[in-house]
């Protein structure tokens, strides 16, 4: 899926620039889609609600993160992400970019 005026798109690898991580994209929101006390709990640079948001896989973890564009970079090492849901998004890994065969919304 590609969300107009995203950055990233669904299957690319990006670097988190504040926590340093590393992970995958499995959903854009052209907006914060989350509510109003995890924007203020969580969100705590308070990146902008009215610009991409990004649900993303973390690279040797377990869970999954919610991040707003500002707070991402393309990872450029190529790798692939060791997650356990990564099969679930997921069917192959080819230069440096995850792809799937299944529809989405």
């Amino acid at each position: 899926m590609q969300t107009q005026n995203a950055k990233f798109s669904v299957g690319q690898l990006v670097a988190h620039n504040l926590f340093s991580y590393r992970g995958v994209i499995t959903d854009v929101d052209p907006t914060f889609q989350g509510s109003e006390d995890w924007y203020d709990q969580v969100a705590l640079s308070r990146p902008p609600k009215d610009e991409p948001w990004y649900r993303v896989l973390v690279h040797n973890a377990v869970h999954e993160t919610y991040v707003a564009e500002q707070n991402l970079a393309i990872d450029v090492s190529g790798d692939a992400i060791t997650h356990p849901l990564i099969d679930v998004y997921f069917d192959s890994f080819d230069n440096g970019h995850y792809t799937s065969n299944r529809r989405t919304n």
